[in-house]
């Protein structure tokens, strides 16, 4: 079943920058597909046209928006609240009743690795722990589409591999279509069943990349011989998406 259907979206702002030309993608259920693409290709305001925070010039978009979630660059916690709190908040203003979310905020809690913290407030958590309380507020409503704009660039190699490995185990549960926005296409290859890369602005899809590794991915999977010449064919691309 398609969870995600873009049909020649066209993105072109009031100055008469063209910054999206053209996409079409559909994404179904159990997917997660990754974009990697050029700075200012148009990645982010693709998430943002899905979400219907932003309106294209032409071309059209279905999705059930009831049951999307969206995690930002950055974790976008409320500083008052604490981590059982703030992953309550979309439930909370949806008008679910109070027991009903905290029962649905517990799991995701316990989904993210959380439990021990739930207490805690933004400002006593690692970058790392402020990414997980930010998913487990979308995981929440069980978003049949859920997209990530690069959630994980600001952490470090280390912290971002072992999200990577509890983002893809709470896929494998959850079930939902993913689309991921990367500059990392060892994160883009270990993630995804399709990498999709997109060219300078205005942004197109130029090459596509399925990934046949099984799941459960283990994490040594980066240092097979097959992982890298994998990693090469879409640098390459990349670096034709520059020309």
């Amino acid at each position: 079943m398609t969870a995600l259907s873009l049909r020649d979206i066209t993105m072109t702002f009031p100055d008469g920058t063209q910054v999206i030309n053209g996409v079409d993608l559909a994404i179904e259920r159990s997917e997660f597909v990754t974009i990697v693409g050029p700075s200012g290709c148009g990645k982010s305001t693709l998430l943002k046209i899905i979400s219907g925070l932003q309106q294209p010039t032409s071309g059209s978009c279905e999705l059930d928006s009831k049951s999307l979630g969206y995690v930002f660059q950055d974790s976008v916690l409320l500083p008052w609240r604490n981590v059982r709190k703030n992953v309550e908040l979309n439930a909370e203003l949806q008008g679910v009743p109070k027991e009903r979310r905290q029962e649905s905020a517990q799991k995701a809690i316990n989904l993210v690795k959380l439990n021990d913290h739930a207490t805690k407030f933004p400002h006593q958590l690692s970058g790392g722990m402020k990414m997980r309380c930010s998913l487990a507020r979308s995981l929440v409503s069980q978003p049949q589409v859920f997209l990530f704009d690069e959630p994980f660039g600001a952490l470090d190699e280390m912290t971002r591999e072992h999200l990577n490995d509890e983002l893809l185990n709470i896929f494998l549960q959850e079930k939902f279509a993913g689309l991921f926005i990367t500059h990392s296409i060892q994160e883009a290859v270990f993630l995804s069943t399709r990498v999709i890369v997109m060219s300078s602005q205005p942004g197109r899809f130029i090459a596509e990349h399925k990934i046949d590794f099984p799941f459960p991915r283990v994490p040594d999977i980066r240092y097979s011989a097959e992982f890298a010449e994998l990693c090469g064919r879409i640098s390459h691309d990349l670096k034709l998406a520059h020309a």
